[in-house]
Protein backbone atom coordinates (compact mmCIF):
# COMPACT_ATOMS: atom_id res chain seq x y z
CA UNK A 1 0.00 0.00 0.00
CA UNK A 2 3.00 2.53 0.84
CA UNK A 3 3.80 2.37 -3.28
CA UNK A 4 0.13 3.60 -4.32
CA UNK A 5 0.33 6.89 -5.56
CA UNK A 6 -1.36 9.90 -3.48
CA UNK A 7 -5.01 11.10 -4.25
CA UNK A 8 -5.54 14.36 -5.31
CA UNK A 9 -8.51 16.49 -6.18
CA UNK A 10 -9.45 18.33 -9.03
CA UNK A 11 -10.57 21.27 -8.51
CA UNK A 12 -12.07 23.64 -11.70
CA UNK A 13 -9.50 26.74 -12.87
CA UNK A 14 -10.47 29.23 -15.06
CA UNK A 15 -8.14 29.31 -18.32
CA UNK A 16 -6.84 32.64 -17.27
CA UNK A 17 -6.93 35.02 -14.77
CA UNK A 18 -7.31 39.25 -14.15
CA UNK A 19 -3.90 40.71 -16.03
CA UNK A 20 -3.72 37.70 -18.20
CA UNK A 21 -4.21 37.20 -22.35
CA UNK A 22 -7.95 35.96 -23.04
CA UNK A 23 -7.47 32.65 -24.30
CA UNK A 24 -10.31 30.64 -26.64
CA UNK A 25 -8.26 27.90 -27.36
CA UNK A 26 -9.52 25.33 -25.49
CA UNK A 27 -13.00 25.63 -27.39
CA UNK A 28 -14.85 23.54 -29.72
CA UNK A 29 -16.54 25.83 -32.13
CA UNK A 30 -17.07 23.77 -35.29
CA UNK A 31 -17.72 24.85 -38.44
CA UNK A 32 -20.67 27.26 -39.58
CA UNK A 33 -23.52 24.55 -41.21
CA UNK A 34 -21.79 21.94 -40.08
CA UNK A 35 -24.22 20.32 -37.59
CA UNK A 36 -27.31 17.76 -38.75
CA UNK A 37 -30.40 18.63 -38.26
CA UNK A 38 -32.30 15.58 -37.52
CA UNK A 39 -35.88 15.30 -38.06
CA UNK A 40 -38.64 16.44 -35.49
CA UNK A 41 -40.26 13.31 -34.62
CA UNK A 42 -36.43 11.43 -34.84
CA UNK A 43 -35.67 9.62 -31.53
CA UNK A 44 -33.19 10.91 -29.28
CA UNK A 45 -30.68 8.20 -28.93
CA UNK A 46 -30.01 9.15 -32.80
CA UNK A 47 -28.98 12.89 -32.16
CA UNK A 48 -26.92 12.11 -29.18
CA UNK A 49 -23.56 14.10 -30.85
CA UNK A 50 -26.02 17.33 -30.87
CA UNK A 51 -25.30 17.06 -27.31
CA UNK A 52 -21.66 17.67 -27.78
CA UNK A 53 -21.20 19.79 -31.46
CA UNK A 54 -22.54 22.90 -31.83
CA UNK A 55 -24.91 24.02 -34.07
CA UNK A 56 -24.16 27.53 -36.13
CA UNK A 57 -25.71 28.86 -39.18
CA UNK A 58 -23.58 32.18 -39.51
CA UNK A 59 -20.55 32.04 -40.12
CA UNK A 60 -17.56 34.55 -40.27
CA UNK A 61 -18.60 36.09 -43.42
CA UNK A 62 -22.34 36.67 -42.27
CA UNK A 63 -23.90 34.15 -44.81
CA UNK A 64 -26.52 30.90 -43.23
CA UNK A 65 -25.16 27.63 -44.27
CA UNK A 66 -26.15 24.29 -43.56
CA UNK A 67 -29.22 22.86 -42.88
CA UNK A 68 -30.65 24.60 -39.76
CA UNK A 69 -30.74 27.49 -41.58
CA UNK A 70 -34.31 28.98 -40.64
CA UNK A 71 -34.85 31.06 -44.31
CA UNK A 72 -36.65 33.93 -42.46
CA UNK A 73 -37.70 36.20 -44.93
CA UNK A 74 -36.94 40.04 -44.70
CA UNK A 75 -39.61 41.51 -41.65
CA UNK A 76 -38.55 38.34 -39.80
CA UNK A 77 -35.00 39.85 -39.94
CA UNK A 78 -35.84 43.61 -39.59
CA UNK A 79 -38.01 42.76 -36.46
CA UNK A 80 -35.33 40.21 -34.48
CA UNK A 81 -32.16 42.63 -35.04
CA UNK A 82 -34.31 46.10 -33.96
CA UNK A 83 -35.06 44.26 -30.80
CA UNK A 84 -31.92 43.58 -29.82
CA UNK A 85 -30.86 46.89 -30.66
CA UNK A 86 -33.53 47.91 -28.57
CA UNK A 87 -32.92 45.69 -25.96
CA UNK A 88 -29.07 46.64 -25.60
CA UNK A 89 -30.00 50.19 -25.80
CA UNK A 90 -32.60 49.77 -23.42
CA UNK A 91 -29.93 47.66 -20.72
CA UNK A 92 -27.50 51.42 -21.00
CA UNK A 93 -29.99 53.39 -19.82
CA UNK A 94 -31.38 51.50 -17.25
CA UNK A 95 -27.33 50.76 -16.51
CA UNK A 96 -26.50 54.50 -16.31
CA UNK A 97 -30.04 55.08 -14.20
CA UNK A 98 -28.85 52.72 -11.50
CA UNK A 99 -25.89 54.90 -10.81
CA UNK A 100 -27.67 58.26 -10.93
CA UNK A 101 -29.36 56.48 -7.73
CA UNK A 102 -32.41 56.36 -9.74
CA UNK A 103 -32.79 52.20 -8.96
CA UNK A 104 -31.04 49.86 -5.97
CA UNK A 105 -30.27 47.50 -9.02
CA UNK A 106 -30.06 46.25 -12.79
CA UNK A 107 -28.71 43.28 -14.59
CA UNK A 108 -27.88 43.77 -18.33
CA UNK A 109 -28.06 41.05 -21.37
CA UNK A 110 -25.11 42.36 -23.06
CA UNK A 111 -23.89 39.91 -25.76
CA UNK A 112 -27.06 37.62 -25.03
CA UNK A 113 -29.58 39.40 -26.76
CA UNK A 114 -29.97 36.80 -29.34
CA UNK A 115 -30.94 34.68 -27.07
CA UNK A 116 -34.55 35.95 -25.91
CA UNK A 117 -35.03 38.36 -28.70
CA UNK A 118 -35.11 35.22 -31.40
CA UNK A 119 -37.09 33.02 -28.90
CA UNK A 120 -39.72 35.83 -28.62
CA UNK A 121 -40.04 35.35 -32.38
CA UNK A 122 -41.09 31.81 -32.28
CA UNK A 123 -42.50 31.41 -29.08
CA UNK A 124 -46.82 32.20 -29.22
CA UNK A 125 -47.37 34.95 -26.69
CA UNK A 126 -50.37 32.65 -25.05
CA UNK A 127 -47.51 30.06 -24.24
CA UNK A 128 -45.82 30.56 -21.07
CA UNK A 129 -42.05 31.46 -20.21
CA UNK A 130 -40.26 30.68 -16.96
CA UNK A 131 -37.30 33.14 -17.61
CA UNK A 132 -34.24 34.82 -15.98
CA UNK A 133 -33.26 37.79 -15.39
CA UNK A 134 -31.43 38.13 -18.44
CA UNK A 135 -34.80 37.97 -21.05
CA UNK A 136 -35.72 41.33 -21.14
CA UNK A 137 -35.43 40.69 -24.58
CA UNK A 138 -38.55 38.57 -24.76
CA UNK A 139 -40.97 41.53 -23.31
CA UNK A 140 -39.23 44.04 -25.63
CA UNK A 141 -39.36 41.57 -28.81
CA UNK A 142 -42.66 41.34 -27.82
CA UNK A 143 -43.50 45.25 -27.56
CA UNK A 144 -44.35 45.47 -24.10
CA UNK A 145 -44.64 48.92 -22.96
CA UNK A 146 -40.94 50.35 -22.05
CA UNK A 147 -42.47 52.83 -19.36
CA UNK A 148 -43.63 49.64 -17.70
CA UNK A 149 -40.22 48.16 -17.45
CA UNK A 150 -39.12 51.37 -16.08
CA UNK A 151 -42.03 51.74 -13.42
CA UNK A 152 -41.42 48.27 -12.26
CA UNK A 153 -37.01 49.04 -12.19
CA UNK A 154 -38.20 52.43 -10.62
CA UNK A 155 -40.70 50.82 -8.00
CA UNK A 156 -43.07 53.67 -8.34
CA UNK A 157 -46.65 54.23 -7.63
CA UNK A 158 -47.21 52.72 -11.59
CA UNK A 159 -45.11 49.63 -10.63
CA UNK A 160 -47.17 47.31 -12.26
CA UNK A 161 -46.27 44.63 -9.94
CA UNK A 162 -46.89 47.03 -6.97
CA UNK A 163 -43.21 47.03 -5.07
CA UNK A 164 -43.96 43.24 -4.65
CA UNK A 165 -40.59 42.50 -6.83
CA UNK A 166 -36.80 43.35 -6.92
CA UNK A 167 -36.20 45.68 -10.54
CA UNK A 168 -35.61 44.15 -13.12
CA UNK A 169 -37.77 40.82 -12.34
CA UNK A 170 -40.80 41.45 -14.60
CA UNK A 171 -43.72 39.88 -14.44
CA UNK A 172 -46.58 39.87 -17.09
CA UNK A 173 -49.05 36.85 -17.78
CA UNK A 174 -50.70 39.14 -20.80
CA UNK A 175 -46.80 38.82 -22.42
CA UNK A 176 -46.45 35.24 -21.60
CA UNK A 177 -43.60 36.47 -18.80
CA UNK A 178 -44.04 34.42 -15.74
CA UNK A 179 -42.85 36.23 -12.36
CA UNK A 180 -38.80 36.02 -12.18
CA UNK A 181 -37.28 33.97 -9.12
CA UNK A 182 -33.67 35.31 -8.19
CA UNK A 183 -32.85 31.65 -7.35
CA UNK A 184 -33.15 30.69 -11.00
CA UNK A 185 -33.05 26.66 -10.85
CA UNK A 186 -36.45 27.18 -9.13
CA UNK A 187 -38.21 28.39 -12.88
CA UNK A 188 -37.75 25.05 -14.80
CA UNK A 189 -39.50 22.80 -12.19
CA UNK A 190 -42.19 25.29 -12.55
CA UNK A 191 -42.01 25.41 -16.12
CA UNK A 192 -42.40 21.72 -16.30
CA UNK A 193 -45.15 21.33 -14.04
CA UNK A 194 -47.52 23.94 -15.52
CA UNK A 195 -46.41 22.29 -19.31
CA UNK A 196 -47.89 19.20 -17.53
CA UNK A 197 -50.80 21.14 -16.69
CA UNK A 198 -51.75 21.98 -20.32
CA UNK A 199 -51.14 18.78 -21.21
CA UNK A 200 -53.26 17.09 -18.62
CA UNK A 201 -56.21 19.25 -19.86
CA UNK A 202 -56.05 19.38 -23.12
CA UNK A 203 -54.85 22.78 -24.26
CA UNK A 204 -52.29 23.59 -26.90
CA UNK A 205 -49.95 26.08 -24.94
CA UNK A 206 -46.38 25.04 -24.05
CA UNK A 207 -43.83 26.34 -21.85
CA UNK A 208 -40.36 27.47 -22.09
CA UNK A 209 -37.82 27.62 -19.27
CA UNK A 210 -34.03 29.42 -18.81
CA UNK A 211 -31.66 28.92 -16.72
CA UNK A 212 -27.67 29.92 -15.67
CA UNK A 213 -25.22 27.38 -16.27
CA UNK A 214 -24.77 27.57 -12.71
CA UNK A 215 -28.01 26.33 -11.96
CA UNK A 216 -27.57 22.88 -13.60
CA UNK A 217 -25.41 21.52 -10.60
CA UNK A 218 -28.62 22.27 -8.10
CA UNK A 219 -31.37 19.65 -7.54
CA UNK A 220 -34.48 21.89 -9.11
CA UNK A 221 -32.30 21.61 -12.87
CA UNK A 222 -32.91 17.41 -12.23
CA UNK A 223 -35.68 17.22 -10.84
CA UNK A 224 -37.13 18.92 -13.73
CA UNK A 225 -35.80 17.27 -16.24
CA UNK A 226 -36.70 13.66 -14.52
CA UNK A 227 -40.66 14.98 -14.79
CA UNK A 228 -39.61 16.71 -18.25
CA UNK A 229 -38.80 13.24 -19.63
CA UNK A 230 -41.14 10.62 -18.04
CA UNK A 231 -44.28 12.80 -18.85
CA UNK A 232 -43.34 14.07 -22.27
CA UNK A 233 -44.18 17.42 -21.05
CA UNK A 234 -44.43 19.81 -23.95
CA UNK A 235 -41.55 22.26 -22.57
CA UNK A 236 -38.33 23.96 -23.77
CA UNK A 237 -35.90 23.97 -20.98
CA UNK A 238 -32.75 26.24 -22.34
CA UNK A 239 -29.38 27.05 -20.02
CA UNK A 240 -27.78 30.66 -21.05
CA UNK A 241 -24.59 29.14 -21.07
CA UNK A 242 -22.49 32.95 -20.61
CA UNK A 243 -19.71 31.41 -18.98
CA UNK A 244 -20.33 32.77 -15.25
CA UNK A 245 -22.52 32.54 -12.69
CA UNK A 246 -21.25 35.33 -11.17
CA UNK A 247 -17.92 35.14 -10.61
CA UNK A 248 -17.69 31.49 -10.58
CA UNK A 249 -16.43 30.03 -14.13
CA UNK A 250 -18.71 27.06 -15.89
CA UNK A 251 -16.43 24.93 -14.97
CA UNK A 252 -17.67 24.57 -11.23
CA UNK A 253 -20.82 23.57 -12.99
CA UNK A 254 -19.15 20.64 -14.98
CA UNK A 255 -18.36 21.91 -18.38
CA UNK A 256 -14.65 20.83 -18.39
CA UNK A 257 -15.51 17.43 -19.15
CA UNK A 258 -18.89 18.08 -20.80
CA UNK A 259 -21.24 20.33 -22.00
CA UNK A 260 -24.59 21.35 -20.21
CA UNK A 261 -26.73 19.72 -23.03
CA UNK A 262 -24.97 16.54 -22.46
CA UNK A 263 -26.63 16.81 -18.73
CA UNK A 264 -30.27 16.02 -20.41
CA UNK A 265 -28.74 12.76 -22.51
CA UNK A 266 -29.10 10.56 -19.15
CA UNK A 267 -32.84 11.75 -19.05
CA UNK A 268 -33.63 10.35 -22.53
CA UNK A 269 -34.08 13.84 -23.86
CA UNK A 270 -32.66 15.31 -27.09
CA UNK A 271 -30.29 17.91 -26.18
CA UNK A 272 -28.53 20.64 -28.29
CA UNK A 273 -26.07 22.64 -27.67
CA UNK A 274 -26.20 26.23 -29.91
CA UNK A 275 -24.25 28.90 -31.02
CA UNK A 276 -26.19 31.82 -28.72
CA UNK A 277 -24.42 34.56 -30.62
CA UNK A 278 -26.46 33.40 -34.29
CA UNK A 279 -29.87 34.41 -34.07
CA UNK A 280 -30.32 32.38 -37.12
CA UNK A 281 -29.41 29.54 -34.94
CA UNK A 282 -31.19 30.12 -31.92
CA UNK A 283 -34.71 30.87 -34.08
CA UNK A 284 -33.68 27.34 -35.82
CA UNK A 285 -33.35 25.35 -32.51
CA UNK A 286 -36.40 27.17 -31.03
CA UNK A 287 -38.53 26.12 -34.22
CA UNK A 288 -37.56 22.72 -33.96
CA UNK A 289 -37.88 21.98 -30.47
CA UNK A 290 -41.24 23.80 -30.01
CA UNK A 291 -42.55 21.74 -33.22
CA UNK A 292 -41.57 18.65 -30.95
CA UNK A 293 -43.32 20.33 -27.85
CA UNK A 294 -46.51 20.84 -29.96
CA UNK A 295 -46.79 17.39 -31.85
CA UNK A 296 -46.18 15.34 -28.12
CA UNK A 297 -42.88 14.13 -28.81
CA UNK A 298 -41.79 15.78 -25.56
CA UNK A 299 -39.42 18.46 -23.76
CA UNK A 300 -35.94 19.55 -25.34
CA UNK A 301 -32.79 21.06 -23.72
CA UNK A 302 -31.07 23.13 -25.28
CA UNK A 303 -27.68 24.60 -24.29
CA UNK A 304 -26.91 28.32 -26.13
CA UNK A 305 -23.27 28.55 -26.10
CA UNK A 306 -22.70 32.66 -25.54
CA UNK A 307 -20.75 35.43 -23.65
CA UNK A 308 -21.86 37.62 -20.48
CA UNK A 309 -20.38 40.50 -22.24
CA UNK A 310 -21.34 42.77 -18.94
CA UNK A 311 -21.37 42.31 -14.97
CA UNK A 312 -22.93 39.90 -13.47
CA UNK A 313 -25.27 43.09 -12.05
CA UNK A 314 -24.61 46.61 -10.91
CA UNK A 315 -23.13 44.93 -7.89
CA UNK A 316 -20.37 43.00 -9.47
CA UNK A 317 -16.99 44.28 -10.70
CA UNK A 318 -15.96 41.43 -13.56
CA UNK A 319 -12.04 42.84 -13.65
CA UNK A 320 -11.73 40.81 -10.09
CA UNK A 321 -11.73 37.42 -11.54
CA UNK A 322 -11.61 37.59 -15.51
CA UNK A 323 -9.64 39.75 -18.34
CA UNK A 324 -10.78 42.48 -18.67
CA UNK A 325 -10.50 42.49 -22.65
CA UNK A 326 -11.81 38.73 -22.84
CA UNK A 327 -15.55 39.77 -24.01
CA UNK A 328 -14.00 41.54 -26.80
CA UNK A 329 -11.94 38.82 -28.05
CA UNK A 330 -15.02 35.90 -27.32
CA UNK A 331 -14.84 33.98 -30.25
CA UNK A 332 -18.68 33.85 -31.45
CA UNK A 333 -18.69 37.71 -31.48
CA UNK A 334 -21.49 40.24 -30.66
CA UNK A 335 -25.30 38.80 -31.94
CA UNK A 336 -26.19 42.35 -33.13
CA UNK A 337 -23.01 42.85 -35.85
CA UNK A 338 -23.77 39.45 -36.97
CA UNK A 339 -27.17 39.37 -37.71
CA UNK A 340 -26.56 43.31 -39.17
CA UNK A 341 -23.62 41.82 -41.52
CA UNK A 342 -25.92 39.11 -42.45
CA UNK A 343 -28.78 41.35 -43.39
CA UNK A 344 -26.08 43.74 -45.70
CA UNK A 345 -25.11 40.80 -47.53
CA UNK A 346 -28.39 39.64 -48.46
CA UNK A 347 -28.76 43.27 -49.86
CA UNK A 348 -31.50 43.94 -46.80
CA UNK A 349 -29.74 46.27 -44.48
CA UNK A 350 -27.05 49.22 -44.71
CA UNK A 351 -25.05 51.20 -41.88
CA UNK A 352 -27.63 54.12 -42.66
CA UNK A 353 -30.47 51.96 -41.94
CA UNK A 354 -28.22 50.52 -38.65
CA UNK A 355 -27.78 54.13 -37.44
CA UNK A 356 -30.92 55.06 -37.88
CA UNK A 357 -32.28 52.07 -36.37
CA UNK A 358 -30.01 52.80 -32.94
CA UNK A 359 -31.16 56.50 -32.89
CA UNK A 360 -35.20 55.26 -32.87
CA UNK A 361 -34.20 53.23 -29.94
CA UNK A 362 -32.78 55.97 -28.15
CA UNK A 363 -35.40 58.09 -28.93
CA UNK A 364 -38.04 55.09 -27.90
CA UNK A 365 -35.90 54.80 -24.34
CA UNK A 366 -35.66 58.27 -23.63
CA UNK A 367 -39.56 59.23 -23.98
CA UNK A 368 -40.20 56.03 -21.69
CA UNK A 369 -37.73 57.38 -19.12
CA UNK A 370 -38.96 60.76 -19.40
CA UNK A 371 -42.67 59.46 -18.70
CA UNK A 372 -41.09 56.50 -15.71
CA UNK A 373 -39.05 59.54 -14.15
CA UNK A 374 -42.08 61.47 -14.36
CA UNK A 375 -44.19 59.24 -11.75
CA UNK A 376 -40.67 58.94 -9.82
CA UNK A 377 -37.89 57.23 -8.83
CA UNK A 378 -36.77 55.43 -6.39
CA UNK A 379 -37.59 57.26 -2.92
CA UNK A 380 -39.42 59.70 -4.81
CA UNK A 381 -42.43 57.49 -5.39
CA UNK A 382 -43.97 54.57 -4.36
CA UNK A 383 -47.44 52.11 -4.67
CA UNK A 384 -49.98 52.81 -1.93
CA UNK A 385 -50.49 51.54 1.42
CA UNK A 386 -53.51 50.06 0.16
CA UNK A 387 -51.93 47.04 -2.25
CA UNK A 388 -50.72 45.36 0.94
CA UNK A 389 -54.19 44.08 1.58
CA UNK A 390 -55.02 43.27 -2.19
CA UNK A 391 -54.73 40.53 -3.91
CA UNK A 392 -54.20 37.85 -1.22
CA UNK A 393 -57.87 36.50 -0.88
CA UNK A 394 -60.73 36.94 -3.28
CA UNK A 395 -62.80 38.70 -0.39
CA UNK A 396 -60.92 40.24 2.45
CA UNK A 397 -61.94 38.85 6.01
CA UNK A 398 -62.43 41.45 9.18
CA UNK A 399 -59.12 40.88 10.17
CA UNK A 400 -57.50 42.30 6.88
CA UNK A 401 -60.26 45.31 6.77
CA UNK A 402 -59.44 45.82 10.88
CA UNK A 403 -55.82 46.14 10.04
CA UNK A 404 -56.51 48.40 6.89
CA UNK A 405 -58.75 51.03 8.75
CA UNK A 406 -55.78 51.00 11.08
CA UNK A 407 -53.59 52.34 9.16
CA UNK A 408 -56.13 54.49 7.61
CA UNK A 409 -55.90 53.65 3.76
Amino acid sequence: MKNAPALSLHIPEPSRRPGEAPDFSRLKLGEAGGAPRPPVHAPAETMRDLAYDLIRVLDDAGRALGPWDPGLDEETLVRGLKAMILTRVFDERMYRAQRQGKTSFYMKCTGEEAVACAQALVLRREDMGFPTYRQQGLLIARGYPLVDMMNQIYSNAADPIKGRQLPIMYSSRDYGFFSISGNLGTQLPQAVGWAMASAYSGDDRIASAWTGDGATAEGDFHHALTFASIYRAPVILNVVNNQWAISSFSGFAGTQGSTFAAKGLGYGLPSLRVDGNDFLAVYAATRWAEARARSNQGATLIEFFTYRAAQHSTSDDPARYRPADEAALWPLGDPIQRLKAHMILLGLWSDAQHLAAEEEAQDMVRAAAREAEAIGTLGQSRVSSRTLFEDVFKEPDGRLRRQRQQLGV
